[in-house]
């Protein structure tokens, strides 16, 4: 699951107590295991070899360029949402062919960029620059006007964009992933629902510039189970079968991401589960030519990265106690926005038997542990077991690495947490913690 382990009652990471972090830049901070982002990484890529997929890591779970090179150089394309993911992969030395953009929303200027871009990060402005910049690899095209938009853009810059239609296969949520994060269905403000989607490849064949060739599926994350994969793989296959009796080729079928990861220890299927169900359906496919694209995101990065935390005080109101860490909502918010489960214990005691939200031990107490800003809402876990906690202790939040310091905000003017990366026996300051001054800087 990760290299975040006990040794003789101390916390590790890879192959050095996470203390050392805390004593070196203080808490909250991010601490990152190379081993396990790298290890998750590589179980994709080999379950999915029969495909040759194209793996493009979903930046927005964790975007740290130090991380995203490291993804970039094991061989890895970004799926990014925004013109700064945009940068962000570039940055990282990402091939702009490699680069799936996403988002319902991109604006003139963040299209502009995506036809224009190139390996390093530089967005190109001359005439010449702009013939020779190779653009990025795919557009995700969520609705007809984004289409039309992209194709008048590229007629002005001589580009011919390759673009997938997101379609919503419509399918139910048997994976029971939380409202806000499941899109399988026709209502969501995603993608064209499979209904309208025939239609609109039709229409797009007439298009000048941008050419809609491909297909994108994403139904949602986290999705515990392979049956609506299959389904949605299942629907999207025979719209390419109904396309192409029109004369219409879909050359590219990007499946999306949503892969579970490890919060309790069991409730993900490993990399190998989602390919024995994936793989059948589409192996005689890519065999014959059609390119697939992963968007794997948060089972790479989430078990890749623990919050560290500070307990600052104790606290009993009425019959119930509460421990008052350092972190807090701002840093992770995902307790409160999704009612997420995240496993805690402290940095320094005994080996928890496993991770899950039942989990008893002697002595322990239930409890609240909470952060400091002015929020009910500011919580990292609510009516929790742990063993007798004390004011100076460390926390270890487990399972932080996607949708953590990538959802973090400086909500009651509090400094966003520095980042750590560690690789086996030593470690390197990703990020500094930023600073009052940081706060006003550009104000």
């Amino acid at each position: 699951m990760d290299h975040f382990l006990y040794r003789d009652g101390q916390l590790g990471s890879e192959n050095g107590p996470v203390s050392l972090s805390a004593q070196d830049v203080g808490t909250p901070v991010y601490i990152y295991s190379k081993a396990t982002l790298l290890t998750h990484y590589q179980r994709i890529a080999d379950a999915f070899a029969p495909l040759n997929p194209l793996l493009c890591y979903s930046i927005k779970s964790c975007g740290n360029v130090n991380l995203v090179r490291l993804l970039v150089n094991a061989g890895s394309g970004m799926d990014v949402t925004s013109g700064g993911e945009l940068y962000r992969a570039l940055k990282a030395g990402c091939d702009p062919q490699k680069i799936f953009f996403a988002g319902v929303g991109k604006t003139d200027k963040e299209i502009t960029e995506a036809l224009t871009a190139s390996r390093g990060g530089e967005f190109q402005h001359s005439a010449f620059s702009i013939q020779n910049s190779s653009g990025i690899g795919w557009f995700n095209i969520e609705s007809e006007e984004e289409f039309w938009n992209l194709d008048k853009i590229a007629g002005k810059l001589g580009k011919t964009p390759n673009a997938a239609l997101r379609v919503n296969p419509d399918i139910e949520n048997k994976s029971q992933t939380h409202a806000k994060t499941f899109t399988g269905k026709k209502e969501t403000k995603f993608g064209v629902d499979i209904d309208r989607a025939a239609a609109f490849y039709r229409a797009a064949a007439k298009a000048q510039h941008a050419r809609l060739n491909a297909l994108h599926l994403h139904i949602g994350s986290p999705i515990k189970i392979t049956a609506p994969y299959v389904d949605a793989i299942t629907k999207g296959l025979a719209l390419i079968d109904e396309l192409a009796a029109d004369g219409i080729l879909i050359n590219t079928l990007d499946i999306g991401g949503g892969f579970a990861a490890f919060y309790e220890g069991t409730e993900a299927p490993s990399a190998a589960d989602y390919a024995a169900a994936i793989v059948p359906l589409l192996q005689s496919r890519a065999a014959a030519g059609l390119k697939i694209i992963l968007e794997p995101g948060r089972s790479i990065s989430a078990n890749a990265g623990i919050l560290l935390s500070t307990v600052q005080y104790t606290k009993q109101g009425g019959a119930k106690k509460f421990i008052i860490a350092d972190a807090a909502m701002n840093d992770l918010i995902r307790p409160t926005l999704y009612e997420s489960y995240h496993f805690i214990w402290p940095a320094a005691a005994a080996t928890p038997p496993n991770r899950t939200s039942t989990l008893r031990t002697d002595n322990d107490e239930k409890v609240d542990v909470v952060g400091p800003i002015c929020e009910s809402g500011d919580y990292l876990a609510k009516d929790r077991y742990l063993p007798p906690t004390h004011r100076g202790d460390l926390l270890a939040i487990f399972s932080a690495g996607a949708y953590g310091m990538a959802m973090a905000s400086n909500y009651n003017a509090r400094p966003r947490a520095a980042e750590v990366l560690v690789d086996g026996d030593s470690y390197t300051l990703i990020r500094k913690r930023e600073t009052y001054e940081d706060l006003l800087r550009g104000e």
